[in-house]
């Protein structure tokens, strides 16, 4: 059983800025930095080991040379690996946009539809995002809304702030809003049906393309469902938050003021992201931004270090 750190893959959109490449260390040479996929095995941005005998495979490459145990049992009951993890800078405002559930993906684009969560790393002041919906409407409202440039008057805007937690179920619209960096745990899946995208244009000057007729297919026209607020626990240590669980992760956030001791067992892998501080894991050094894969049934693990984590398992 092993425990390493994972580079991560870059996306360069549009929308993204610097800091995770100015604040957070990333090694990047792209002028924007919007997003980094620290935990991926999709095939469109994966992982890559960087530390241990292993170094240098991808994260599923990893997975195929040591057998699906590593996952745990309830990661190896998926077909393909469950989760991705990214870290996302939005300089700009992001495009208004839903994502399909299992059904409705895996029959028309051939991969999971996308539960995910976010959690709010920094924000500016006076940022905001798009939640849901700030009242049921109709589906023909909506499809009249999108043709005639009206559907953000019936949309729910959000002010956030450091730490806040958003779970965003499959079918509900939502936009991460400018000056918002942000953890995003989901299923493994890359799969975005743009609705609004105040008229920018790509790379190649064209408009960006839109996914109006399957977002009508897929978008729950009503209030964003609101995950419960959980309290904090006071363990050894550290303080642990359960922020969202559902059928394909469990993820929490940690504060560890000197030492935690964690344990992944059979069930499950864990993954760590550090969000602030520095220290090791087991040995291995960690500094803010970095991510960690430790494989199920590693048993035992200790973190010492002052620092905050997420820590997500299937």
């Amino acid at each position: 059983m092993a425990i390493f750190r994972l580079e991560p893959a870059f996306k360069d959109y549009i929308w993204g800025g610097t800091r995770l490449r100015d604040d957070f260390g990333k090694n990047c040479d792209y002028d924007k930095v919007a997003e980094s996929w620290e935990l991926s095995c999709h095939k469109d941005g994966p992982s890559v080991v960087a530390t241990g005998e292993d170094k240098g495979l991808t994260l599923q490459q990893y997975i195929d040379k040591h057998g699906k145990e590593v996952l745990g049992s309830k990661g190896a009951a998926f077909e393909n690996f469950p989760i991705l993890i990214k870290l996302i800078d939005a300089k700009d405002n992001l495009s208004v946009q839903v994502h399909p559930n299992n059904e409705y993906a895996l029959r028309v684009e051939g991969e999971y539809g996308k539960t995910e969560m976010w959690y709010v790393v920094d924000c500016d002041e006076g940022a905001e995002l798009l939640y849901g919906f700030k009242h049921e409407i109709s589906k023909e409202e909506f499809a009249q809304r999108i043709a005639n440039n009206t559907l953000l008057e019936v949309t729910n805007n959000v002010p956030v702030h450091k730490g806040d937690v958003f779970f965003i179920e499959a079918g509900t619209l939502h936009a991460i809003g400018k000056g918002i960096l942000i953890a995003e745990i989901q299923q493994n899946s890359n799969t975005t049906y743009r609705i609004y995208d105040y008229g920018r244009v790509g790379k190649d000057g064209k408009p960006r393309e839109l996914h109006v007729e399957k977002a009508k297919d897929v978008t729950r026209l009503a209030p964003a469902k609101q995950y419960p607020e959980t309290p904090v626990e006071q363990l050894d240590g550290y303080t642990s938050k359960l922020m969202a669980s559902c059928d394909y992760f469990t993820t929490r956030v940690m504060d560890v003021s000197d030492k935690a001791e964690l344990t992944a067992d059979s069930d499950s892998f864990a993954s760590l992201l550090f969000l602030e501080g520095e220290g090791t894991v087991e040995g291995i050094p960690f500094k803010k931004g970095d991510s960690f894969f430790v494989t199920a049934g590693h048993g035992k693990f200790v973190i010492d270090g002052k620092c905050r984590t997420i820590l997500t398992k299937v």
